[in-house]
Order: C-alpha cells, then sequence, then structure tokens
C-alpha cells in the first residue's frame, strides 16, 4: 500500500514537509510507503472552468495536476499539507487542488485522506477546513488523530520542537494505516462502495 503526498508550501524542504516526513517515517513502522510530491514555487494556474477535463480525467494545463492524478490513480491513500497564509491554505495550493480534484476526483474517490497544516501560531484550523472540503465532496473517508492536524513554527527545527504536533501527526499516520489495512481486509471479503446514484443538480434559476 502507498500513501501519496502532497506538500503544498513553496519551501520544498521547511515546516509542511517535516510534518509530512514524520508521517511517512511512522507509515513505514507499518510497512506503508509512501511519497511527498511538492507543488514547487512556480505559477500554478487556476481553474478556468472551460469545461475541457470533462470526462477525460486530466486538465488541459499539462503540469505537476496531471502528474499526481496519473500518481494518485496506483495510491490507496492521501496527505494533504499546507503551511498557513492569512488563515487560509497557500494560494497555490488551492488553485492546485480545485484543478486537481475537478480533473482527477475519481482517482481519489473512496480512499482515506487528512489534511495537515503548519503556522508559526494560528490560521491552521480554518485551514485545515478549507482542505477537508476536497475530501468530503468526493467521497473520501476522512482520517482523524488525537487533535486536528497541525504543527507550529517558523522553521523546520522550530516544529522539531512542536512534540504534541509531531505526536498528533504520528497518531495520524497510524490511523491512517489502520484505516487502510480495514479497507484491504474488507475489499478480500468482497465489501466494495455502493453504486452512487445518478448525479442530480438542483438549479432554480435558468
Amino acid at each position: 500500500m502507498k500513501v501519496l503526498m502532497i506538500n503544498g508550501s513553496p519551501h520544498k524542504t521547511g515546516c509542511t514537509f517535516t510534518a509530512l516526513s514524520e508521517a511517512a517515517a511512522q507509515l513505514k513502522t507499518h510497512g506503508i510507503e509512501s511519497e511527498i510530491i511538492h507543488i514547487g514555487n512556480g505559477s500554478i494556474p487556476g481553474c478556468t472552468a472551460c469545461g475541457g477535463c470533462s470526462g477525460k480525467g486530466f486538465c488541459v494545463f499539462q503540469d505537476t495536476v496531471n502528474e499526481t492524478i496519473q500518481k494518485a490513480k496506483t495510491s490507496d491513500g492521501f496527505l494533504i499539507g499546507s503551511p498557513v497564509y492569512y488563515a487560509s491554505p497557500n494560494g497555490s495550493l488551492i488553485s492546485f487542488l480545485d484543478r486537481l480534484f475537478y480533473a482527477g476526483g475519481s482517482a481519489f474517490a473512496y480512499k482515506p485522506a487528512a489534511a495537515v497544516t503548519s503556522a508559526r501560531r494560528a490560521g491552521t484550523t480554518s485551514s485545515f477546513e478549507v482542505i477537508n472540503k476536497y475530501f468530503t465532496i468526493n467521497n473520501m473517508p476522512i482520517v482523524s488523530s488525537q487533535y486536528w492536524n497541525m504543527v507550529h513554527g517558523s522553521t523546520p527545527e522550530d516544529v522539531k520542537k512542536d512534540l504534541e504536533g509531531l505526536q498528533t501527526i504520528r497518531r495520524l499516520a497510524d490511523n491512517m494505516a489502520w484505516l487502510l489495512n480495514c479497507i484491504d481486509a474488507g475489499r478480500a471479503q468482497g465489501i466494495v462502495p455502493a453504486v452512487p446514484e445518478t448525479r442530480l443538480h438542483t438549479n432554480f434559476i435558468r
């Protein structure tokens, strides 16, 4: 089994990476591999609502979004990490996730996921909620921990001193491993997600 992690920070090995690495190390103790994708610090176009991805499973903009969709197809779970910018995730990550889930949602559906946030001080819970909404609109079980999944500090060295935060991340990884194993055991017994109804849209304005 494999957990795909997305580092939404412009800093490749900063605080968010430190938190995700703690989760990766804990997952390894359960025999679960992981991969951390860094979205980078370049420009990531937002969704233009062009509809070009409809029925195709990929975005018309050829960048790391489509690469991530391909990796998601062979992944079993996901962790998405972000620094806090004005009590919200990094704007580049939001642009990335909008296109990722709109174009490639089927690669993520019914697979466990969790958000991880990093801040110097505050704004973590509101950022946490923003990321979780991508999961709840896409039929994904959300993995929990003993506290909200967040770490604090201005540098990776600070984060390493946040013992409570790192313990929360390790517990998150433990729970991710447990849920992945439960899903795998259920699948072996023939338990699969229910067939969804035809999607309905209630539109009063025409």
